[in-house]
């Protein structure tokens, strides 16, 4: 296992002390305490470098021209180009080769204490490093000085106000919230214009049923199970099947005192006969009846309600979905979903944060 670089930017779980630090602190070891005084000196360095060039920067800008010249500082700006823009270019010529100097020294610490698995892995984990060597890339070195100060922040060395770190925080997610609304909110009209069109309509429909027909089947069973099971097994038992099965029995007993060969054989019975049709007519009455609460406690019965279930959800999953009415309702879904997703979306969270709020107070 390669050991933790021991730069100025590696950041452990163990590093992190209480807060209110100092270099002299007797709580941090001897190491600590020289690397923590080593990232402020860095820390310093890097911050009069990005002052000097940002200070420089702005003054040889097109813009601070014209404006020195509308003020009638032509001769100032033109002075500081002719004396200090020099000086300060050679400085910064001067604090770049020290930042290489210290890279290149750090490089080979790490590679003696063996930091990396490989020597050559330095340059690219400290990648902005090296290229804010470069003149042109010297924004870069504000990311190291941020780098530094994080660093410095989680040791508990407060390097900025916290009120100055609290902004810096909800500035950010502010704009980071605004930009990725934008971005979703782009992205949500884009799947609607694609969605306009029928080729487009097919294949998402064609995708999302095809592909999850036995996620679909398996979620229908479940759902019919424990839903309309325990519904059939009461309508077994309920007054409707028992009114059904006495409206069949009195069918059937109306169906058999309607038969005209049944009633002519009986008349040939004397005297037996009447009674004979009657007892008849009631046994019909019976076996209907029977027949219905027969019928109705077999079909709620635990196997054939799975039967009955399996055959229902087998129907529905294999049904051909290239159906109008069936699109339009999926794509009907699809936009109302799209449509409450970009009103949550739409929300701006930023304005209910407790930084927000206490600055109105």
């Amino acid at each position: 296992m390669p050991k933790p670089d021991d730069n100025a930017h590696a950041v452990s779980a163990s590093d992190k002390v209480a807060p209110t630090l100092s270099p002299n602190d007797p709580k941090l070891s001897k190491h600590k305490r020289w690397q923590l005084r080593y990232d402020i000196v860095m820390l310093l360095v890097i911050s009069v470098d990005l002052v000097i060039i940002s200070i420089d920067l702005l003054l040889m800008s097109q813009f601070a021209i014209q404006l020195a010249e509308w003020l009638g500082f032509a001769d100032a700006i033109e002075h500081y180009a002719e004396t200090v823009h020099p000086v300060l270019k050679l400085v910064g010529g001067g604090f770049t080769i020290f930042l290489i100097t210290e890279l290149l020294l750090r490089w080979v610490f790490a590679v003696v204490h063996k930091k990396h698995l490989r020597w050559f892995f330095f340059p690219f984990v400290h990648w902005y490093e090296v290229l804010g060597c470069f003149p042109q890339l010297r924004a870069l070195r504000l990311l190291r000085a941020v780098v530094i100060g994080l660093r410095l922040y989680r040791l508990g060395y407060q390097v900025l106000p916290q009120s100055w770190i609290d902004s810096g925080k909800f500035y950010y997610e502010l704009v980071l919230e605004e930009v990725t609304d934008r971005v979703i909110l782009t992205a949500t009209d884009t799947i609607r214009k694609q969605l306009s069109g029928e080729n487009a309509k097919q294949n998402l429909i064609d995708k999302t049923i095809n592909k999850n027909r036995p996620a679909i089947e398996a979620m229908l069973t479940s759902l019919l199970q424990q839903e309309l099971a325990p519904k059939l097994e009461h309508v077994a038992q309920s007054l409707f099947i028992k009114e059904l099965s006495r409206q069949v029995g009195i069918a059937v007993q109306e169906a058999v005192a309607k038969t005209p060969e049944l009633r002519r054989y009986l008349r040939l019975i004397p005297i037996a006969g009447k009674l004979i049709e009657a007892e008849l007519q009631t046994i019909g009455q019976q076996i209907g009846e029977n027949l219905v609460l027969t019928l109705s406690t077999q079909l709620t019965e635990t196997a054939n309600t799975e039967v009955l279930i399996g055959i229902i959800t087998e129907t529905i999953t294999t049904i051909n979905v290239h159906n109008p009415a069936l699109e339009a309702l999926i794509i009907g879904i699809i936009d109302d979903s799209l449509t409450a997703f970009e009103e949550q979306v739409k929300v701006q969270q930023w304005k209910n944060h407790d930084y927000l709020t206490q600055a109105l107070d």
